[in-house]
């Protein structure tokens, strides 16, 4: 209780069971889903992932640029379905943050480092929710 934990960066050996061994295959651990399943698995009841942006933003980069304080799972859905986060981008820590949503155990944050003290409070950063 009252812990923060700070690991699965990702960097393991991906392997699948085949005839009961274990077989070495060439894959990508994605370091934002990983830490997602860590966080389910000690029933965390907030993921917080960081970037090098204080939110997520709608339209990154274009005129009409948002940022985002908040999303439910369905908005952020319509904005994934939407193209709004790019696959090399922030699509990964959206797809990570949904699936800790939807698995019940509580909200995600996005931030950036710099800025973990007032996300925390509610200040910055992106929350998802139910």
């Amino acid at each position: 209780e009252n812990y923060i934990v700070i690991a699965a960066g990702g960097g393991g050996i991906p392997v699948i069971q085949k005839n009961n061994q274990l077989i070495g295959v060439e894959a990508v651990i994605d370091k934002d889903y990983a830490s997602a399943l860590l966080a389910q698995e000690i029933e965390a009841d907030l993921l917080v992932i960081l970037t090098g942006v204080p939110q997520v933003a709608i339209n990154f980069g274009k005129e009409n640029q948002e940022s985002l304080s908040q999303m439910t799972l369905k908005e952020a859905e319509k904005h994934m379905n939407d193209g709004q986060f790019p696959k090399g981008s922030m699509g990964p820590k959206i797809d990570a943050a949904m699936e800790y949503v939807k698995s019940g155990r509580g909200e995600a944050l996005i931030t950036s480092i710099d800025q973990l003290k007032e996300a925390i409070k509610g200040q910055t950063g992106t929350r998802i929710r139910p």
